[in-house]
């Protein structure tokens, strides 16, 4: 399992680097931007964003979704679970995405930022989504209720981690695509970037869905289990990270719903000419399915190399 997750991680590099690559290849050259990149940003095509970012709001999201990452990496260190490096990692991406933000501010027509932004920023997600995936078998397995998961739990972190990889190589292709200076593959661009994320959305609402059928069927049919931990303070109550979960599973379906909504109206929309929309519906759903876990850190509750012990459900005497 181990070394199919480190391929994983390869993976996801490999596409970072794919991202960064493809809008090279169009070779066409346009006439350079005006003298004055601020006097009407929401109108000057050679501003990809079509507004001038806010260094205020660029400081807060890249000094919060840091600390986040600086903090799960102590975590991970200090108390294991190493089988989350794929959020920590997403954490370190995405907060370059926001430092090109920084000089997007004072070079607004600048593509090589945009590119780098936007990939780091839309695509750094993806590893945030598979570490969730990780985590619902880990949890599975730590209170011994595989069973109510609705695939074997290795088969299920396989296929939506498969799934992940998948969306996200369809989204770098529709990405690098859409960046292309001819009209054509900018709008083939479009439609794969909108295929990758709504296929995105399909897979985490299902998985979101399993994960539900999971919690009702170990509070229905394994009563014991649900509260073996009830005695424990919150840090070491099971149920504590099962929240967690949800709350992260909420952020990124909120995200997720927000980009095909921002994509459905196109590049130069309202949704994405809007820098308001994109901090309040991408960035703070992100840091909250992210910095939940620094209040409950999934190696708190399981240990790695730790057996479980299952506990059976209580059953009434009959009368």
């Amino acid at each position: 399992m181990a070394r199919r997750y480190r391929f994983v991680e390869r993976i996801f590099v490999f596409i970072a680097i794919l991202a960064l690559m493809t809008p090279i290849v169009d070779g066409q050259t346009i006439i350079g931007p005006p003298a004055n990149l601020f006097l009407d940003p929401k109108d000057d095509p050679y501003n990809p964003l079509r507004y001038i970012t806010s260094n205020t709001l660029t400081a807060i999201a890249f000094a919060l979704v840091m600390l986040v990452a600086l903090v799960q990496t102590f975590y991970m260190f200090r108390y294991g679970a190493k089988w989350m490096l794929a959020m920590v990692i997403g954490g370190y991406t995405y907060s370059v995405g926001f430092g090109c933000r920084f000089g997007l501010h004072y070079h607004p027509d600048s593509e090589g930022l945009y590119i780098v932004e936007y990939m780091f920023i839309v695509l750094s997600p993806c590893m945030f989504i598979a570490a969730d995936y990780v985590l619902l078998g880990r949890l599975a397995r730590h209170i011994s209720c595989p069973t109510h998961v609705l695939l074997p739990v290795q088969k299920l972190t396989f296929v939506f981690m498969s799934s992940d990889v998948t969306t996200a190589l369809i989204q770098a292709t529709g990405g690098g695509l859409s960046i292309s200076h001819n009209q054509a593959p900018r709008q083939w661009g479009s439609h794969i970037f909108l295929a990758g994320l709504v296929l995105q959305l399909v897979s985490f609402t299902l998985f979101s869905g399993i994960y539900v059928r999971f919690l009702y069927r170990v509070y229905t049919l394994e009563r014991g289990v649900w509260e073996r931990d009830k005695a424990e303070p919150w840090y070491r109550d099971w149920r504590t990270l099962a929240v967690t979960l949800a709350i992260s599973c909420i952020g990124i379906l909120t995200r997720s719903g927000y980009r095909v909504a921002e994509l459905s109206q196109g590049f130069q929309g309202y949704l994405a000419t809007t820098e308001g929309f994109f901090y309040a519906l991408d960035t703070l759903p992100l840091v909250i399915a992210t910095s939940v876990y620094v209040f409950s850190w999934p190696g708190w509750f399981i240990k790695d190399g730790t057996k479980t012990v299952h506990v059976e459900p209580e059953l009434s005497n009959s009368p």
